[in-house]
């Protein structure tokens, strides 16, 4: 059993960054394809990006790139999310979700396997 852990999380305002760290533990984490997923009020569940097992391919979706960078250190069993330049529409709880295969960015939450408590971000105008 995989478990996904979230932190760094909060509230910053608008053209803040923050960073988000998602911690896993019990499985081989370089198996995982890794993703941040975020759900804002009233809003479906969406991937905002996704990185292969090797960090060697990302997806970004077009509403972020350019201001978020996903990393992975397989060493560490983590995935980070850098978030600059944010937007209040930015706002939302932000998971970290995890799952096997060979497609990395898949968009489908029911596609992954494991997922993270969530963390919260909020970004004021």
């Amino acid at each position: 059993q995989v478990r996904l852990v979230e932190s760094g999380g909060g509230l910053v305002q608008a053209g803040g960054s923050l960073r988000l760290s998602c911690a896993a533990s019990g499985g081989t984490f370089s198996s995982f394809n890794m993703g941040w997923f975020r759900q804002g009020p009233g809003k479906e569940r969406e991937l905002v990006t996704g990185i292969s097992r090797s960090g060697g391919n990302t997806y970004y979706a077009d509403s972020v790139k350019g201001r978020f960078t996903i990393s992975r250190d397989n060493a560490k069993n983590t995935v980070e999310l850098q978030m600059n330049s944010l937007k209040p529409e930015d706002t939302a709880v932000y998971y970290c979700a995890a799952r096997r295969g060979n497609y990395y960015c898949s968009r489908t939450p029911g596609q992954y396997e494991y997922w993270g408590q969530g963390t919260q971000v909020t970004v004021s105008s």
